[in-house]
């Protein structure tokens, strides 16, 4: 059985991994949508967009052009900077793990597709900020979507880097698949917004579907 409890320096995705904000994402794609005469009342088809780029559910799904995706971007993050960050809520439980690995003197690191300043805001909002060594995300102006992208980022804030001792935890195939282009092991967690079939296709080296389970086997005990 492998020994989660080895890796000294922990990545954790944001959505779905440590908050659920699937009401603020929602309402926020929902408002850039109409905007466009888009009107999507089906909630669980906007709860499997949360995890990708903007840009990628715009241009992919819903059929936009470039120019459209960066319209419709600026228009969520207008809602979003106004009101979706407070929709937002820490699981259950994730206040007590980031204090109990950082009691083991864990390296944290955020990296998520969210605009790096967005990230900032919630974890500063919720006042976990201070448990993590960086905290990496995408760039307004479109670049640094990818997780793949953002961890390789984050790895380069990072002083002497070893990623044989470093974790990624995640809740969509993203951050699995990113995780393994930069050589990292990686933890899908089945309680957000991936599907346990998206996330088992994936191929992580554990998925866990509780906060409770993750705790369990980050910290050994």
């Amino acid at each position: 059985m492998q020994d989660f409890t080895k890796y000294n320096t922990i990545f954790f995705d944001l959505d779905g991994t440590l908050s659920d904000s699937a009401l603020g994402i929602i309402r926020c794609l929902q408002y850039s949508l109409e905007k466009f005469d888009i009107v999507e009342e089906k909630i669980e088809k906007l709860r499997h967009y949360i995890g990708p780029s903007l840009t990628e559910t715009y241009t992919q799904i819903y059929g936009m052009s470039d120019v459209e995706a960066v319209q419709a971007t600026a228009f969520y993050r207008e809602r979003f900077e106004r009101e979706g960050i407070k929709e937002n809520v820490m699981f259950e439980g994730i206040g007590h793990l980031l204090a109990e690995l950082k009691s083991q003197e864990k390296t944290m690191v955020l990296a998520t597709a969210k605009p790096t300043l967005h990230a900032k805001q919630i974890l500063e909002y919720y006042q976990i900020d201070h448990y993590f060594t960086v905290i990496a995300g995408s760039n307004f102006d479109g670049t640094r979507e990818h997780k793949g992208e953002v961890i390789k980022f984050a790895l380069s804030q990072l002083e002497n880097p070893d990623v044989c001792n470093m974790i990624m935890i995640g809740d969509r195939k993203h951050d699995i698949v990113g995780a393994k282009e930069n050589g990292m092991a990686v933890i899908g967690v089945g309680y957000g917004y991936g599907t346990l079939e998206e996330l088992a296709e994936a191929k992580p080296d554990k998925i866990v579907t509780s906060v409770e389970e993750l705790s369990r086997i980050l910290l050994g005990k």
